[in-house]
């Protein structure tokens, strides 16, 4: 599913929103999941899950055309943890 057809499902689903209110509504929702991330802070939903920043380690990697090691600098990167009913559901 994109984010076209995710629209068009919530727009349905609801049958209080129009489509532009949906988009709007996504919208919002994902700018403040990226904003409190880029704080550092968790994005917790009981019942689907948790949002996070896990930060790496740099690291040695390989260049998989040449071969030659690479050196992967230490980053923050973006991590989802699906709950237990989520899990349940999709099982």
């Amino acid at each position: 599913m994109n984010k076209k057809e995710l629209i068009e499902a919530l727009t349905k689903k609801s049958k209080v929103c129009s489509k532009a209110e949906t988009i709007r509504c996504l919208d919002s929702f994902v700018e403040i999941i990226k904003t409190t991330l880029k704080k550092g802070e968790k994005v917790v939903i009981a019942g689907f899950g948790t949002f996070s920043v896990k930060k790496r380690e740099a690291r040695t990697g390989v260049n998989p055309q040449t071969g030659a090691k690479i050196q992967i600098p230490a980053m923050k990167v973006p991590k989802f943890k699906a709950g237990q009913d989520f899990k349940k559901i999709v099982k």
